[in-house]
């Protein structure tokens, strides 16, 4: 317990620019430079960490718990791709505090999901945390090439996917978890929901000011 808040309380600690500009904010010109902030995004990102991690745990006690994430990743990759055609999805960010609200409550819970409403959840987060991530190339002034594009969707999917197996290792191996119901993937659930308790109040902190000193 005292790693996992641990871990929280330093992902906490990340500076916005750090959770958005894994490369820094140089130009990404070239396949590598996809690749490397493909990889960083998830990282980097405490936000979308946190619901993958939660994800892939939730997965783990499905009857598809190597594939399930699967459904996470292709509607991340869809929408990612969608909202650098043009799509807007609305309330991004609210709906990305939302995911780790529910994933969080539903680990928490300490329910098995069964494989369908499992994948519908992680399917339609996803297209939101997609959509979050595109923000990574529409954000360049010049524009990125097909190169670059290639290698930030190929390594976002992967590493994703990594990131999802990875939790699913360390639930299985240093949380003991072998039920849903299990006190350690239970606590996991709650640290999740705090996250997102966290970020709520944050996204409320500003109109609730302001509503105050009308």
């Amino acid at each position: 317990m005292k790693r996992l808040l641990a871990a929280a309380a330093a992902t906490l600690a990340a500076t916005p620019a750090l959770a958005h500009h894994p490369l820094g904010g140089m130009p990404m010109e070239t396949f590598a430079h996809g690749a490397l902030s493909g990889v960083g995004h998830p990282v980097l990102g405490f936000d979308h960490l946190f619901f993958i991690a939660a994800m892939g745990v939730a997965a783990l006690f499905t009857s598809a718990r190597a594939t399930a994430p699967l459904a996470y990743v292709a509607a991340m990759l869809l929408g990612c791709v969608a909202a650098i055609g043009g799509l807007a999805l609305p309330l991004v960010e609210t709906v990305i505090v939302v995911s780790l609200l529910v994933i969080g409550g539903v680990i928490l819970s300490g329910r098995a999901l069964a494989l369908t409403p499992a994948l519908a959840l992680f399917a339609g987060f996803g297209l939101f945390h997609g959509a979050a991530f595109a923000g990574a190339i529409t954000g360049q002034e010049a524009g990125v090439g097909g190169a670059v594009l290639a290698g930030y969707l190929l390594f976002l999917g992967v590493t994703q996917y990594a990131i999802a197996m990875g939790a699913q290792l360390a639930a299985r191996t240093l949380l003991g978890a072998r039920e849903a119901g299990s006190v350690n993937v239970r606590l996991v659930g709650a640290a999740v929901a705090g996250v997102g308790v966290f970020l709520a109040l944050e996204i409320l902190e500003a109109p609730l000011v302001a509503a105050l000193g009308a």
